[in-house]
């Protein structure tokens, strides 16, 4: 059952959402440009290359049972999103530190 929320909780909520959606988006336009740059100039190691294939898969899988979790807990609609949301944001704040050495 899905919890009484007052409009400002869930503005901060929505707002909170959209700041952690951008800051991965962020992250993966740099992911992107990082390993462009390295097929482009030939260094992409194929470690990379195989990483850079499987690990959406994983993320994937992991991202569903994160909401599933916050669904079966009765979470609201932002909390089973953000849950959602938190294995990409991790993996690509992971990838950009990684490729940034």
């Amino acid at each position: 059952m899905p919890r009484a929320t007052s409009p400002f909780t869930a503005l901060i909520a929505w707002g909170n959402l959209t700041q952690s959606y951008a800051r991965m988006s962020l992250a993966a336009g740099e992911v992107i440009l990082r390993r462009t740059m390295q097929m482009a100039s030939g260094t992409m190691t194929p470690h990379e290359a195989v990483a850079m294939v499987m690990e959406k898969p994983a993320a994937f899988a992991t991202s569903a049972e994160r909401a599933a979790v916050a669904a079966a807990r009765g979470g609201d609609v932002t909390r089973i999103a953000s849950a959602a949301l938190r294995p990409y944001g991790a993996k690509t704040r992971s990838n950009v530190r990684r490729l940034r050495k």
